[in-house]
């Protein structure tokens, strides 16, 4: 059998999850492959398009991206995919049994060429682009249950506009997929089951695995020493791909609860760690806090050991198709604080192996920081737990399984 993953990256949250993935298939012994737009690693089984088309699909992007922006005033978090993509050529040369889809927003793949997808599809919705009328994430907004249209992220009143339009191609064009959904989440299913583009089809639960082996717990000390942070502070980490500007990663709940950490005497018993981003913030400086910047960071080793330096794990997001980093500090006996809502609620349990503080209160986000950080022995027992769930639900071995039971439920059947 062979799978063929399609996914805009290989980096950022969702092309890690698709290469954790395809990387557990192979393992299995599954031929797997993925095709990318932009490539990261040195994977041979990771493929790109010929170089002249994958020149067309960034200029595309680009062009798309700036008429978004021309029109709406600002780089809006929105996918139109109308170009076409050229590559389905080179899907039908591969010639898998299964395609599975998984980020294709930004002109992956142009909405009407899915029905071209001969094969069975199955697609992971690593956010809610697949059911929406272009957004990657509705904020507050239901009209995905009917039709879009008068999008409030476009600031427009007018029922017939852009997200309309997206939202009818892809039900006229997807009226007859063979597809089969993957979500990350119990709340990404119920959302996808409230669509009215997906609300008939099969929709199945499989958490995002992670290589719990790469990631477990390290000796704190050695974590500490290898990235020069104190050995008498606690230390709060924040991780998120260009947080300051992604109002969904929360930054803005994040930094009111810091303050009011300061203000009540912590600044010389805490540090901070911030990953993700390589610029430095002042506002979080100018608190009083010691902040260690350590930019983007990809690699498994690397982040492992962020994760075992830190004495807790902050999450203030206000939507996630599910939560990696959330998982990944776990794994690595980190406890995590976050909001009681979306992907996360999957992945902390409620005082077992963090805290999940009311949505979206700045300060039960605090008081859930000082829950976790204020008792010794209870830390410890959070640290055990925060272990064990990452053995017992985010295993990429458990993850690839469930995925197998799947492929060959759909594959099409030999003849003869």
């Amino acid at each position: 059998m062979k799978i063929l993953h399609l996914s805009q990256y290989e980096g950022g949250g969702a092309g890690r999850a698709t290469r954790r993935l395809h990387v557990g298939l192979i393992n299995t012994g599954i031929n797997s492959a993925i095709l990318v737009q932009g490539k990261d690693s040195d994977l041979e089984s990771i493929a790109k398009p010929v170089k002249e088309i994958e020149m067309y699909k960034n200029f595309q992007s680009d062009i798309t991206d700036g008429v978004l922006k021309k029109f709406f005033g600002r780089k809006t978090p929105l996918s139109i995919n109308l170009t076409p993509s050229l590559m389905l050529k080179q899907i039908k040369n591969i010639n898998p049994d299964i395609i599975h889809l998984h980020w294709i927003g930004r002109e992956f793949l142009k909405i009407e060429e899915l029905p071209r997808l001969n094969q069975p599809l199955v697609w992971t919705l690593h956010d809610m682009w697949p059911f929406t009328g272009g957004c990657h994430y509705n904020g507050e907004c239901d009209r995905y249950t009917h039709s879009c249209g008068a999008c409030p992220q476009l600031r427009n009143s007018q029922e017939s506009d852009l997200t309309r339009w997206v939202w009818q191609r892809k039900a006229k064009a997807w009226k007859h997929l063979n597809l089969t959904l993957i979500c990350p989440s119990k709340w990404m299913m119920e959302c996808a089951q409230a669509s009215s583009l997906f609300q008939n089809l099969r929709i199945e639960v499989i958490p995002n695995g992670l290589d719990i082996k790469r990631y477990r717990p390290l000796n704190q000390q050695t974590a500490r020493e290898l990235l020069s942070l104190p050995q008498d502070k606690q230390v709060i980490l924040f991780g998120a791909l260009s947080a300051k500007q992604d109002i969904r990663k929360g930054y803005q709940f994040l930094l009111p609860a810091l303050q009011k950490l300061a203000e009540a005497g912590w600044t010389e018993r805490l540090e901070l760690v911030v990953f993700g981003s390589s610029q430095r913030d002042r506002s979080i400086e100018l608190l009083g806090f010691q902040t260690n910047f350590l930019g983007r960071l990809d690699d498994d080793l690397s982040l492992a050991i962020v994760y075992s330096a830190a004495d807790v794990m902050i999450v203030p997001s206000l939507q996630e198709s599910f939560g990696q980093t959330a998982s990944e500090s776990l794994a690595c006996g980190t406890p995590v604080v976050a909001f009681d809502a979306t992907g996360l609620k999957d992945i902390v349990d409620h005082r077992q192996n963090g805290y999940l503080a009311e949505p979206y209160a700045v300060e039960d986000l605090l008081r859930g920081i000082l829950w976790v950080l204020e008792d010794k022995e209870r830390y410890q027992q959070l640290r055990n737990f925060a272990r064990k769930k990452a053995e017992t639900a985010f295993s990429v071995e458990m993850q690839t399984q469930r995925y197998l039971s799947i492929y060959r439920e759909i594959a099409p059947k030999p003849h003869g």
